[in-house]
């Protein structure tokens, strides 16, 4: 039931970008056949303002990765003192402990990162 919503989105959202991605060629090409160069860039991708760019990414994403894990292991121990409290296909408490591990990576990632910046 739910890969009736699913599939048509997913295509509509393939045309989409596939749409997009070819106006912009053919409009890139029509502005450099017209010798207007500068203008070229016009329909690039707007880059953030902020000057600080992604400094420590393998550390982020490896202190996410420890956070999920840690997560998991969390919800397995869980599963152990109680199978009732975490059922797998009813209970949301699971998705909620990933969630708030994966937050804290993320957390711990900035404060890591603003803490080095000053």
């Amino acid at each position: 039931m739910d890969l009736d919503i699913l599939i048509p989105a997913i295509i509509f959202f393939a045309a989409y970008h596939i749409i997009k991605l070819i106006s912009t060629h053919l409009l890139k090409r029509k502005l450099i056949k017209a010798e207007q160069y500068e203008r070229v860039g016009i329909l690039d991708e707007a880059q953030p303002v902020n000057d600080e760019v992604n400094r420590y990414p393998s550390l982020k994403w490896g202190l996410v990765a420890l956070m999920t894990g840690i997560g998991f292991i969390v919800i397995d121990l869980l599963k152990l003192i109680d199978k009732a409290m975490i059922d797998g296909r009813n209970a949301v408490l699971p998705f909620g402990i990933l969630l708030v591990f994966v937050s804290l990576g993320f957390l711990i990632y900035f404060f890591i990162v603003n803490g080095k910046r000053k």
